[in-house]
C-alpha cells in the first residue's frame, strides 16, 4: 500500500467520531470513504459535510475500506473491533482498548491471526510537548499529574480512571521502565454512579513513584505532567502544549530552559501516524499489547478503589472492618 491512498471509515459518529472523521478528511494520504453509526441521522450529519457516504451497520463496508477508527462505547470495542479485524481492516481503536482484559485478549488475538495493525488511540503521546518531554527522560524517579476536567455526559459508561486518568497511566508506563510494585488509589463518585475523581499512587520496583490525580468535576479544566530525575525536573501542560526544565550542573547551579516544543494538533499526528502504519506495514507506536497494559493498571486501580470503598462504607456504618 506504499504511497497510496488509505480507504478510511470512522465508525462511531459520536463527540470522539466527529473529530477523527474531520481529521481524516483533511489528511492527504487518507480516503475518508464513510461513517458507520447506529444512528443514521447523526452518522449523515457527519459524513455529508465532507462528502463521505453515512452507513447504519459498519458490516455495509467489508471490502470496500482498509483501516478504520473506532469510536464507539468501550463494551462494543472487542465485538465491533474483532468483526473488522477478521475482515482485513487496520483498526485504531479509541483508548481504552477494552472494557476487561479478556475482551482486550480478544482484539489483540485478532489482529494477530489476521495480520492487522491495531493502534490504541491514547492520544496524549502525539501531544508535541508529551514527545519533547518524553525525548528528555533519563530515569524519571517522581511523577505528579493533574488531569481535570468540568463535567460533561460524555463517556458515562465509564469511571473516571478509564475516561481521563487512563492517558497519563499510559504515558507514566512509556517513560518507566520497571514494574509497578504497589498501588494505592481511592475514588468517589459525585455526579455519576462511577467514580468521577480519583488519586492514585503507583510504585515501581525501580524505587519510581507515579502520583495522579484524574477529575471530571472539577471547575476548571488542567492537564498537568511532572517529573524528577537526578539532577533535573521537568514540566509539561498538556493544553498549552509547553514546559520548562530545571536543571543542576556539576557546580550545584540552577539553570532553567524552556521546553522545545513545535505545536501541532494530537490528533492530527496520531491519526497520520496511524494511516502511515497501514501504508509501510510497520508497528504502530501505541501498540494493542502497550493498550492492554494500560487497561491492565487501570482495573487493579478501580479494584484498589473498590476496597477502600468498602472500608470507608463499614467506617460510615459502625461496622468492625
Amino acid at each position: 500500500m506504499t504511497g497510496s491512498k488509505i480507504r478510511v471509515a470512522v465508525i462511531g459518529a459520536g463527540a470522539f467520531g466527529r473529530h477523527h472523521a474531520r481529521v481524516l478528511h483533511e489528511l492527504p494520504s487518507a480516503e475518508l470513504v464513510a461513517v458507520a453509526d447506529i444512528n443514521l441521522a447523526r452518522a449523515q450529519s457527519v459524513a455529508a459535510p465532507l462528502g463521505a457516504q453515512a452507513v447504519a451497520d459498519h458490516r455495509e463496508l467489508f471490502g470496500r475500506i482498509d483501516a478504520a477508527t473506532l469510536a464507539v462505547p468501550t463494551m462494543l470495542h472487542a465485538e465491533i473491533g474483532v468483526d473488522l479485524l477478521a475482515h482485513g481492516i487496520d483498526l485504531l481503536v479509541e483508548k481504552p482498548i477494552a472494557a476487561d482484559l479478556a475482551s482486550a485478549d480478544r482484539l489483540l488475538a485478532a489482529a494477530g491471526q489476521h495480520c492487522r495493525i491495531l493502534q490504541v488511540g491514547h492520544l496524549e503521546r502525539f501531544n508535541p510537548a508529551v514527545e519533547a518531554a518524553s525525548a528528555m527522560a533519563r530515569l524519571p524517579l517522581f511523577f505528579e499529574v493533574h488531569r481535570m476536567s468540568v463535567f460533561t455526559p460524555r463517556s458515562l459508561d465509564v469511571d473516571v480512571v478509564l475516561d481521563l486518568m487512563i492517558h497519563d497511566i499510559d504515558i507514566v508506563l512509556s517513560l518507566v521502565e520497571s514494574r509497578i510494585l504497589q498501588i494505592h488509589a481511592v475514588g468517589l463518585p459525585v455526579l455519576s454512579a462511577q467514580a468521577d475523581i480519583a488519586h492514585v499512587r503507583l510504585q515501581f520496583e525501580n524505587g519510581c513513584v507515579a502520583n495522579l490525580t484524574a477529575s471530571r468535576v472539577s471547575t476548571e479544566r488542567i492537564r498537568k505532567l511532572r517529573f524528577f530525575q537526578p539532577r533535573q525536573y521537568i514540566s509539561v501542560d498538556y493544553s498549552r502544549q509547553d514546559g520548562a526544565i530545571f536543571s543542576v550542573d556539576t557546580a550545584n547551579r540552577i539553570g532553567f530552559q524552556p521546553l522545545v516544543v513545535e505545536r501541532a494538533e494530537p490528533l492530527a499526528r496520531e491519526m497520520a501516524a496511524f494511516v502511515s502504519a497501514v501504508q509501510t506495514r510497520t508497528v504502530p507506536r501505541v501498540t494493542g499489547d502497550d493498550g492492554r497494559n494500560a487497561l491492565a493498571v487501570a482495573i487493579k486501580i478501580r479494584e484498589e478503589m473498590d476496597a477502600h470503598a468498602r472500608v470507608v462504607a463499614a467506617t460510615i456504618a459502625g461496622q468492625p472492618v
